[in-house]
């Protein structure tokens, strides 16, 4: 598929409103045209999907983690496909959601937790993740990107510095496999991890497991090679076996759905997956 732009369009953050905001997050007032375009320019106010308070899953210990909506994939297994578009996604000022995060800090502190940027894909709204990110260091917070790497070139080194660590989806090993998976190309996530490694960025791998999709050995194998190329910037490896949890959303959605049939892998499944990246010497975990 021929990449398109992959810049964030100003207008496509809705302009904020009189309203109580995405998930208890107020936001009192009205903005101009001007106004809007200029805090959507320098990372004021973001189009945000939804937030969530877990705990060991999107990164160590109690996390708050922020759903940011655009993406320029179309990955067939997605489970978040109304985190498609921006301007479907609710607009927020970054003081409001930096309130939020100050007022989990003693939960972060007791668990080893943080603030978790998420989507869709946090990168397609660089400015306002980074100035979300560097309040968020500015407390003492620990802080994860979770990205599929593919707007790697949006995050410049400043961002970067401020990202303890990044839960990085290598969907594919095969560059045909990635296109047919994503719609997108695989290159650009390689790159973006290779740069990670070379600044020292700690990662952790995330690799979803879909039978008769992403689960050939050859795949899996051009996936845990590259991998471990990377050296000790990769802590561990996850491998995720797919679910069916978001097929409810593409009906709602609208949305044609082509792995209605797949079923989730099995353990044997799983187990040789696991192994293949093992056997490179990564630490690997069931996500």
């Amino acid at each position: 598929m021929t990449e398109t732009s992959t810049r964030l369009p100003l207008a496509d953050v809705p302009r904020l409103r009189a309203t109580a905001g995405t998930a208890g997050i107020a936001s009192a007032g009205e903005m101009t045209h001007s106004e809007h375009i200029a805090a959507v320019r320098g990372g004021e106010l973001g189009s945000v999907h939804s937030w969530e308070l877990v705990t060991a899953v999107d990164g160590p210990g109690t996390r708050l983690t922020v759903f940011l909506a655009g993406c320029p994939l179309r990955c067939l297994y997605c489970h978040n496909p109304d985190t498609y578009f921006t301007n479907k996604g609710e607009p927020v000022l970054v003081d409001d959601l930096v309130a939020k995060v100050r007022r989990y800090r003693g939960v972060f502190r007791a668990t080893g937790g943080g603030l978790t940027l998420s989507g869709g894909e946090p990168l397609f709204q660089p400015a306002f993740a980074g100035r979300l990110l560097r309040a968020a260091k500015e407390m003492g917070v620990h802080t994860a990107l979770d990205t599929s790497g593919f707007l790697g070139r949006n995050a410049s080194d400043e961002l970067l510095d401020d990202v303890d660590l990044v839960l990085l989806d290598i969907k594919s090993g095969d560059p045909e496999t990635y296109t047919r998976t994503t719609g997108r190309e695989l290159q650009p996530t390689l790159d973006f991890s290779r740069r990670l490694a070379e600044r020292g960025n700690t990662m952790w791998i995330r690799f979803v497991l879909v039978p008769g999709l992403t689960d050939d050995v050859a795949n899996v194998e051009a996936v845990a090679a590259h991998v471990a190329t990377l050296g000790p910037a990769v802590e561990r490896v996850e491998v995720l076996p797919f679910h069916q949890m978001g097929r409810d959303k593409w009906a709602s959605l609208g949305i044609p759905y082509e792995l209605g049939d797949t079923e989730p892998p099995s353990k044997d499944l799983v187990e040789r997956v696991m192994g293949q990246f093992r056997a490179h010497g990564l630490p690997t975990f069931r996500g």
